[in-house]
């Protein structure tokens, strides 16, 4: 990963937490009513988004790559598939930090006139990945 990566990763998992939590209380009051065309562009975009940065290894579901705009999905189904691109950030996350001095940091290539460690890597302090054993 380069540091590129880590600010990239931030913008997309926060906005796909945001509209996770917007999409669920909608749904937790009607689950079966359909998402509005508004709002289901920005999630559209956000997938296409999050597919080309999670590449391959990383999507949830290698035959989805966003909702049909012609067959608008329930709100119940919006949240399925964010928390499943939520989980797949994570895990994400979680192969790419490590503790170091005591905290959770991102492993990131040294760039430019950056100085490494001997391998040739930064560390950049981030939070605990969820749901990691340790």
């Amino acid at each position: 990963m380069k540091r590129k990566d880590v600010d990239e990763f931030e913008k997309l998992s926060g906005q796909l937490q945001g509209i996770y939590e917007e999409i669920s209380i909608l749904s937790k009051k009607s689950p079966n009513d359909a998402v509005n065309k508004f709002k289901l562009n920005f999630i559209n975009q956000l997938l296409n988004g999050s597919n080309g940065f999670l590449e391959d290894k990383y999507r949830p579901f290698k035959g989805f790559s966003e909702f049909d705009t012609d067959d608008v999905p329930q709100n119940s189904d919006v949240v399925f598939i964010l928390s499943q691109y939520l989980q797949c950030f994570e895990k994400l996350r979680a192969d790419n930090v490590q503790i170091r001095s005591g905290g959770w940091c991102w492993v990131v290539d040294a760039e430019g006139n950056e100085i490494g460690d001997e391998s040739g890597k930064i560390y950049i302090k981030t939070t605990r990945p969820k749901r990691l054993r340790e």
